[in-house]
């Protein structure tokens, strides 16, 4: 249960933080109100606290959050973009889950 709830912290921060990253880029880039910016700057606030619920330690979450960010962008991108992953977009995305599943959830 423990690798369950590690996930759905690592999806949460990933949410928050491309969901608030997306939001700035439409006020800043594409001229949304400034209330899309200040609610993206919100989301990317909370992205800062959620990682800290996380078990291990900070380089650790972190290093696998990197690979998390890849395949939720990649997913992101294809949902909300609509830009369909290529076939090395997928096999990149395997690659860094590989990573994350060692990383955070090897035992050591």
């Amino acid at each position: 249960m423990l690798m369950m709830q590690s996930v759905a912290l690592f999806l949460i921060a990933g949410l928050f933080e491309i969901g608030g990253g997306y939001l700035v880029w439409q006020w800043w880039r594409n001229g949304s109100h400034w209330s899309i910016g200040l609610l993206g700057a919100a989301l990317l606030f909370l992205y800062g606290i959620v990682p800290t619920y996380q078990p291990a330690h900070f380089g650790r979450v972190y290093a696998a959050y990197g690979g998390w960010f890849i395949v939720l962008s990649i997913l992101w991108g294809w949902q909300v973009d609509r830009i369909t992953p290529d076939r090395l977009d997928l096999v990149g995305g395997l690659i860094c889950l590989s990573g994350i599943a060692i990383i955070m959830y090897w035992p050591r």
